[in-house]
């Protein structure tokens, strides 16, 4: 061998030892005060967290912490897994007050995708910084938007959740809306207007696609609605896909098909009887309540005196029957209208009031929104828990939630797939 191949293989060694030394993660050790987990609803004290390349390496008490490492202090706080939101929709903000509300098609005439994503993108960040790491965008997002916000997020081009995103809604005719015989195609892109089986089937296939980690339906808003049969054949054409199903009911024979059927889980599900609320529970479908304060009703102005407190009196009935029963419980917030004195994410928080409201215990609110979710999205191996193996998705609030669960709206460490998003030092 001569000298020039020798210095060429030194050269070339070295820097592969170089590579390997300067691409070596980073390791990062959470000293956690108090360490909550939501399957048990136990609270583990000081604590210590290795996370290494996204994922967290170890769990326990008296961990050594490996040389280097960088330290992160929340022994004055209470640290748990990032939270989930199963019913969102980053790409709708209806922003001023009017008519707009009462309609989808008239938001969609009157906003352009770019402009929709650019309310995504605020709306993602904001999310995040509220605690929640994982969201699941159930559709109403124009032309697949969610889409390319879950790929520019995962690229790392924006901040924001891990997001399971719907594509275009799959509805029998007129979707939510009342269409004009001259404009039949106005509720286009929200809805894919699917009637008959081969419909059904090319929505689906579609919606998989242009990248829809799972598929949303429209059981009932119109008088003809999806009966049991049909929702069974989505569900079995949507598995072939690797995805699952989530029904927006908002009647009772709407909720009852869909229980009956066995979807993953039921939106709303307002007028839900304890029949249809025994049958869920029987098929392992979770409910996504929706369920909105007084508050949050009143943001849609609705037409009759007092619509608010009724609709919202509703919500508490059914939740308090819903968790007596014995049904499983995933948070969604389903909130599209802008809020003055709220960010995205904080108004999504403040949701928890009615199931407080209700009287559902904090382990079961906790539950909702990382234990359940998770399984609910298909992700409860990689998200959800404080875990050897797991994502690294982890956020800190004063208090312990399960002892005051409003200590969730004021989370002060933020931390997703081993990077931290918002550290707010306890004095």
């Amino acid at each position: 061998m001569n000298n020039r191949n020798f210095s060429c293989i030194t050269i070339a060694v070295t820097l592969l030892v170089s590579l390997a030394l300067t691409g070596h993660a980073q390791v990062i050790a959470i000293k956690a005060g108090k360490l909550i987990d939501p399957a048990t609803g136990t609270t583990a004290v000081n604590q210590t967290i290795l996370v290494e390349d996204k994922k967290i390496k170890a769990v326990g008490a008296g961990l050594q912490i490996p040389a280097g490492a960088t330290v992160i202090d929340l022994s004055r706080s209470t640290v748990l897994p990032g939270l989930f939101d199963c019913h969102t929709h980053m790409a709708f903000l209806i922003n001023r007050k009017g008519r707009e509300r009462g309609s989808l098609l008239f938001y969609d005439l009157t906003h352009t995708s770019a402009e929709r994503a650019i309310h995504a993108v605020v709306n993602s960040r904001d999310m995040l910084e509220s605690g929640f790491t994982t969201i699941r965008d159930i559709g109403n997002d124009g032309n697949y938007i969610a889409t390319d916000l879950r790929r520019s997020i995962d690229a790392g081009l924006i901040p924001g959740p891990t997001i399971i995103n719907a594509g275009r809604i799959i509805a029998p005719f007129g979707g939510q809306n009342q269409l004009q015989p001259e404009r039949r195609g106005l509720g286009e892109p929200e809805y894919f207007y699917a009637d008959t089986r081969d419909e059904m089937l090319k929505a689906i296939r579609e919606n998989a696609h242009f990248g829809a980690k799972v598929i949303k339906i429209v059981v009932d808003d119109q008088p003809y609605i999806y009966s049991a049969e049909d929702i069974k054949y989505i569900i079995a054409e949507s598995a072939k896909a690797g995805l699952k199903v989530a029904a927006h009911c908002v009647t009772e024979q709407g909720a009852h098909n869909a229980a009956e059927a066995g979807v993953a889980s039921i939106e709303h599900g307002f007028e839900m009887s304890n029949e249809t609320l025994a049958l869920a529970k029987k098929n392992n479908v979770v409910l996504v309540g929706t369920d909105f304060t007084e508050k949050a009703w009143s943001a849609y102005e609705l037409s009759y005196a007092g619509a608010a407190k009724q609709l919202h009196a509703r919500s508490v009935d059914r939740l308090q029957r819903a968790y007596k029963i014995g049904v499983t419980l995933a948070f969604g917030d389903d909130l599209i209208f802008y809020a003055p004195d709220e960010t995205r994410g904080t108004w999504s928080m403040s949701q928890i009031e009615t199931m407080i409201e209700a009287g559902i215990p904090n382990k079961v609110i906790l539950q909702s929104m990382t234990t359940n979710a998770a399984r609910l999205l298909g992700v409860e191996k990689m998200r959800g828990a404080i875990q050897p193996g797991q994502f690294a998705d982890i956020i800190a609030t004063p208090e312990n939630p399960l002892d005051n669960i409003s200590t969730l709206k004021k989370v002060n460490f933020v931390m997703k797939n081993g990077k931290v998003f918002k550290q707010i030092n306890q004095p």
